[in-house]
């Protein structure tokens, strides 16, 4: 059985421009499917660190005693207004048919 290639571009428009070139023109929620190609997109910075109130409530209010602040583990948080495109990034990420992943977003 082959799988799908699953492209994740930056911004929505440049997926349009991927899958168009791709043949992958069947719409989805949060991306187009094609032609072997799932195409999706990042609509900025998706998951960031997490608040230092994350790690202890005491950090809501700031104070020079607590500084620095440096957790042993790193905790991350989905911004709110970019969960739907992130839930939908990873559902595909997670589809027993895709079989590779291409990454399509700036290197810089």
């Amino acid at each position: 059985m082959s799988g799908v290639q699953l492209v994740i571009a930056e911004k929505p428009s440049v997926a349009q421009n991927l899958a168009a070139v791709l043949g992958a023109g069947k719409r989805g929620q949060g991306y187009l499917e094609g032609n072997g190609y799932l195409v999706s997109w990042c609509v900025g910075h998706l998951v960031g660190l997490a608040s230092a109130d994350a790690y202890d409530p005491k950090y809501s209010r700031w104070c020079y005693e607590d500084l620095p602040i440096i957790p042993e583990k790193w905790k991350y948080a989905v911004a709110p207004d970019k969960k739907e495109q992130y839930e939908a990034l990873v559902s595909l990420m997670n589809r027993p048919d895709v079989t590779s992943l291409v990454c399509a977003t700036d290197v810089g």
